[in-house]
């Protein structure tokens, strides 16, 4: 029997390759490629035929009526909201994760609820249909009415959806499936590239909402080829620590809603529950108050929440200093500390410092900056900061203090919570005055030092 023919394919961008490389040639990722199995390419005379005859219908773009896509809410208000409120019909979501973080837990929730009112398919390739009804019973959900499928060959599981025409339907996982036009093994680049084309060619023809789990590497990054994320509509995240009850899903890429809403979770006995205020979780119940924490109004999507931030600054006992941070950007902090020393006076070249974000979520966005630098000076001077005390602002290089996008619902989330003051850039001072919330407005990182003091 003649051997089969490999290729090295890049996990990355897919590129081809005839031996193993360090670098790809393509997108020059380094160790990303991977040995597969040739796949034999059609020939021209084939391609040729089936094209002939066949044009493209031309549309003028005034021509076409664009229409609202409803939605299907899946009966979690928490995941709705990532979704951008709900399923779309014909739309594909992925969802990705850590193993055992709750993403089949989170899809057979949904899906049970579904299936009261129309059509669901649960897809399970990674277990049997034995351990889904056991899941199922364990978490007390009323699944009489979802049809289960346990299979792995891509061409059962189409001609099944086919057949039953169901409204939803859940694919757990890509990385389990495999089709038979290919010799290479499930998981492989090629079949998860292909099993996804042939999966979302089949929800937007039959206008199905399709929901696919996806593995993750040991980076966090969904596993396989990137082509996987550009086919879909929505990619979502599962986020948090195993060794914590609560779950962040988070939303990455949606072409039906808003990108970076952020839905929270807790997991109990019985699944996973959403949790109406966030905010609790990421604040720290002090019995006194403390120095090095700082509360900073940050704005995940359309929601405003109140994360507690932390430092920690303490004398080196080393020649380099380190800086550690931990839910906030690590190339930002020595930024930060930079600004501070040259327009504040405040050195820290001799201290360790550590910032983290108190419960797991993770902030990227730069209006953190303000909190983190009032929590090292708060740490570093070890007085605490205002009881009440709420802040937000960017800060650049040149001392100044930016405004950061929707000022006024961040400030009437801190005055719903209880807070009494706030420390915001004057461009985000609110044209009315909030109930309760003594704003104050500062233009440089000096100013706000100076306002901070007053306040003590």
């Amino acid at each position: 029997m003649a051997k089969a023919k490999t290729v090295f394919v890049c996990t990355e961008c897919g590129a081809q390759a005839l031996r193993w490389q360090g670098q790809c040639p393509q997108c020059n990722a380094w160790n990303t490629l991977v040995e597969s199995i040739a796949e034999p390419a059609p020939s021209a005379g084939s391609r040729f035929a089936a094209l002939a005859g066949t044009t493209a219908r031309l549309q003028a773009l005034s021509e076409l009526e664009p229409k609202e896509e409803p939605r299907t809410p899946t009966g979690i208000d928490e995941f709705d909201r990532v979704l951008g409120g709900g399923l779309v019909a014909g739309g594909v979501v992925l969802i990705g994760g850590d193993p055992g973080i709750g993403k089949s837990t989170l899809l057979l929730q949904a899906l049970s609820h579904l299936a009261g009112t129309q059509a669901a398919v649960y897809v399970s390739g990674e277990e049997s249909g034995e351990q889904v009804a056991l899941r199922a019973q364990r978490l007390q959900l009323s699944a009489s009415t979802l049809q289960l499928l346990a299979e792995i060959n891509l061409e059962r599981i189409l001609a099944t959806l086919r057949e039953a025409k169901p409204r939803v339907a859940v694919i757990d996982s890509i990385q389990t499936i495999y089709s038979e036009a290919l010799q290479s093994a499930p998981g492989s680049v090629a079949q998860v590239r292909e099993c996804a084309a042939q999966l979302t060619r089949y929800a937007k023809q039959s206008g199905a909402a399709l929901i696919i789990v996806g593995h993750v590497t040991k980076d966090g990054a969904l596993a396989g080829p990137r082509v996987l994320e550009h086919i879909v509509d929505t990619v979502l995240y599962f986020e948090g620590d195993t060794h914590s009850s609560f779950r962040l899903v988070r939303a990455f890429k949606n072409r039906f809603g808003a990108v970076n809403e952020l839905g929270v979770f807790a997991m109990t006995e019985r699944g996973l529950r959403g949790v109406s205020n966030p905010s609790a979780i990421f604040l720290s119940q002090h019995a006194e108050r403390v120095s090095g924490s700082c509360v900073l109004i940050t704005q995940e999507g359309t929601r405003p929440l109140l994360v507690e931030i932390q430092a920690l600054v303490d004398a080196a006992h080393s020649p380099n200093p380190r800086r550690l941070s931990v839910g906030l950007e690590q190339t930002r902090l020595a930024m930060l500390l930079a600004v501070l020393h040259r327009h504040a006076g405040i050195v820290c070249f001799d201290q360790d410092v550590f910032v983290n974000a108190v419960g797991g979520v993770k902030i990227a966005e730069p209006a953190a900056d303000l909190a983190i630098l009032l929590a090292i000076v708060s740490s570093l001077r070890d007085k605490p900061l205002k009881h009440g005390l709420a802040v937000f602002g960017e800060v650049g290089l040149a001392g100044e203090i930016r405004p950061a996008p929707r000022g006024q619902e961040r400030l009437k989330e801190a005055a719903k919570l209880g807070f009494s003051a706030a420390i915001v850039p004057r461009a985000n001072l609110p044209r009315q005055a909030v109930d309760g919330l003594q704003v104050i407005g500062v233009d440089r990182i000096e100013e706000a030092l100076e306002r901070v003091r007053e306040l003590e």
